[in-house]
């Protein structure tokens, strides 16, 4: 399993980093205006739509349904009920598609209304939209393909695969020239990506045997399905009614608003993607399998090492966001049309998501206490709790606050979510923390101090040597101090946990520890 995580993130860091190169175009290119505000929202709707109906909602019905059918019945069996699938999604993505092209300027206005009396603003993004929205179509169906491939242990190329999204977007915005504005640009490379994507991963699974076919569909198949997908979308769908909101409020903000959010939310979904969901997508297909074959100390084992290496990987992060949002967003996007207010706006955002970032990345582990189970429902009731707790806070926050209000009650909704989660997994005795859980936390903490102390007195040594770079003395500034805070956590935290009696080695699995 641990290989298996190591490959996802492995595949994922590159995804994030071609990602950061895609920002930075956009930023270079787009500003953070009126163009990029429509780019941004065209871009959130059919993404949104593709977290509440695809990975989330459908890895969390797919993939414990079909472990069951491969593990019991056999893999022709299985092959069976991911056809069926893939031929209810076929005819209802095409439906969804048609649906929201022909009523795109109502759904931009439910979603942005503060954009009703700035038409060319709105046009803009009407028509932004309707070039994005079959990218929700095409991830869809790749996260079919996704769920299958991972269940049978292929994990990396689903990893890749979102590579050539920002390969695609920065090409586009390179022959910007060629299109009315760069938002048309970036809408037609985004759309693109999609297809590329799908075709990826159908040639994997094609390769491997796993290649769905039109099937006719039986209910007595599906049945087990729909039943924990309907509470999985209601789940899913929680934090990205959260998102809907601020996309609304912002909306309301001047022009750059909107940017302000998305680029820091580009930053703090650089752990969660290469952590946080990387686990879950390693973890969830792992407990299912171990699950279905009546292993439950095998499934809380791998647990524990996904929580605790999630804990160590996503603590520097934490550190980084807090101790110095400003200089992280001026290393990495101010160029071109991007300001120094645009930084300050940003960096303010960044911070205040930080404050969730550890909730963040383990939520997707903590369901799978749930998920694995074929329990769909408690964490769906979870995450409505904790949504209500976040739009009220939204709505509390966003006047006094601005953007920073709606992410700082986007924070607080992550810890309520994990909050929730763990309590009650841990009443019902489906998590159970071990030694090893508790050793990397502690050691997580004592090694974070003196990362801490590297970014917050070392700032200024950073930036007098950055000075010498010109343009890209930010940037020098950002990789010079995130050298050296790495060399100082990872050191820390080998020695404290070398201290205390860990080896590394450990963390690869085995036997199952002893719970405390």
């Amino acid at each position: 399993m641990i290989r298996n995580l190591l490959s996802v993130g492995g595949f994922t860091l590159l995804s994030r980093v071609s990602g950061f190169l895609s920002t930075a175009v956009q930023s270079a290119v787009m500003g953070a205006g009126e163009v990029s505000d429509a780019f941004f929202i065209a871009q959130r709707l059919p993404n949104s739509f593709r977290s509440i109906f695809g990975e989330g909602a459908f890895n969390a019905a797919y993939i414990p349904c079909y472990s069951q059918a491969l593990e019991k019945q056999g893999p022709a069996s299985a092959r069976n009920f991911a056809s069926q699938i893939f031929t209810l999604i076929v005819v209802s993505q095409i439906v969804v598609l048609f649906l929201a092209w022909a009523f795109t300027p109502q759904f931009v206005s439910l979603v942005a209304p503060g954009l009703s009396d700035r038409p060319e603003k709105f046009a803009l993004t009407v028509e932004l939209t309707r070039i994005t929205f079959p990218y929700l179509m095409f991830m869809v169906l790749f996260t079919l393909h996704q769920g299958t491939l991972n269940t049978h242990g292929y994990f990396a190329l689903a990893a890749f695969a979102p590579v050539l999204m920002n390969l695609c977007v920065i090409a586009a915005l390179l022959l910007a020239f060629l299109f009315p504005n760069a938002g048309l640009a970036a809408s037609w490379g985004f759309v693109v990506s999609g297809a590329l994507q799908l075709g990826l991963l159908m040639w994997s699974a094609h390769r491997h045997g796993l290649l769905e076919n039109f099937a006719r569909v039986r209910w007595s198949r599906v049945r087990d399905f729909f039943f924990m997908l309907g509470p999985a979308v209601i789940g899913s769908a929680s934090p990205q009614i959260a998102v809907f909101a601020d996309t609304i409020l912002s909306s309301m903000l001047p022009d750059g608003g909107v940017s302000a959010i998305s680029y820091a939310e580009r930053l703090y979904q650089l752990p969660n993607g290469l952590i946080g969901v990387a686990a879950g997508t390693v973890l969830l297909p792992e407990m299912s399998r171990r699950i279905a074959a009546n292993d439950e100390a095998g499934a809380l084992d791998a647990q524990n090492r996904t929580m605790a290496l999630t804990v160590a990987a996503a603590a520097p992060f934490f550190i980084a966001f807090v101790t110095m949002p400003e200089l992280i967003v001026a290393g990495l996007f101010m160029h071109g049309k991007f300001t120094l207010a645009d930084v300050y706006a940003s960096a303010d955002v960044l911070s205040a998501y930080g404050g969730g970032l550890l909730a963040l990345v383990l939520v997707a582990s903590a369901k799978a206490s749930f998920q694995a189970r074929g329990d769909t429902k408690t964490p769906m009731i979870i995450a409505l709790g904790a949504l209500a707790v976040n739009v009220a806070l939204k709505v509390a926050l966003f006047h006094p606050l601005g953007a920073v209000g709606l992410a700082t009650a986007t924070s607080v909704g992550f810890w309520i979510n994990l909050t929730a989660l763990v309590g009650i997994a841990l009443s019902r005795g489906s998590l159970h923390f071990d030694a090893l859980f508790g050793k990397m936390l502690a050691a997580t903490v004592a090694a974070s101090l003196p990362l801490a102390g590297v970014a917050l007195f070392g700032l200024k040594p950073a930036l007098a040597l950055g000075a010498h770079f010109g343009a890209l003395a930010n940037l020098v500034a950002l990789l010079g101090l995130g050298t050296a805070g790495a060399f100082v956590y990872v050191g820390a935290l080998v020695a404290l946990l070398r201290l205390m009696g860990v080896r590394l080695a450990s963390l690869r699995g085995g036997r199952p520890r002893k719970a405390w």
